[in-house]
């Protein structure tokens, strides 16, 4: 008895797409899921923020790509120093405000006051935050034991965090289905 599996060879073909469609899928998908956390982060930030130019904003970035042992990372950062001021807090505030702090990350706060020009900043930052405005030589500041910590970007992946598997298993779904059709 003889018989012939007839498209074998399609099958062979479609077979030897799967991998990189895979791969596609899920940085596609990690793609999404990176541009939803920052647009939850972009909304917390512009609910919490009173004055802004909208630097923060637009400072954040997002990066996929591939590690030494070939895992596919994403990452949602920004360049811009006061991201990360705002994240964790500074000086004595900050460290004693609540926040999530990520595993091997150690923070470390100044614990005397400082000071910041009066002259430096277009804003009265006595009337906004409190900040004690005093005299020294003829010249006015504005003494600070740093602000709280006021998370953006952690909640935003947190939050993310949840729909991420739907939303990767979607994408992966969607590049097979239109790689193999």
């Amino acid at each position: 008895m003889s018989f012939e599996i007839r498209g074998l060879d399609r099958l062979k073909q479609k077979l030897g797409k799967l991998p990189k469609l895979y791969e596609s899928g899920i940085k596609k998908g990690q793609a999404d899921v990176l541009d939803k956390a920052e647009g939850y982060a972009v909304q917390e930030l512009q609910s919490t923020i009173k004055w802004s130019t909208g630097e923060l904003t637009r400072s954040l970035m997002t990066e996929v790509k591939l590690d030494s042992s070939g895992q596919i990372i994403g990452r949602l950062y920004s360049n811009d120093p006061v991201a990360i001021y705002r994240e964790f807090g500074t000086g004595r505030n900050g460290e004693s405000s609540p926040k999530t702090v990520p595993n091997g990350v150690t923070l470390h706060y100044r614990q005397t006051p400082w000071f910041i020009p009066a002259d430096q900043v277009d804003l009265d930052l006595q009337k906004i935050y409190g900040m004690p405005r005093i005299k020294i030589k003829d010249k006015y500041f504005y003494r600070t034991n740093g602000q709280p910590a006021r998370q953006f970007m952690t909640p935003a992946v947190e939050k993310v965090s949840k729909e991420a598997d739907e939303i990767i298993k979607k994408r992966v779904q969607d590049e097979i289905d239109r790689g193999l059709s």
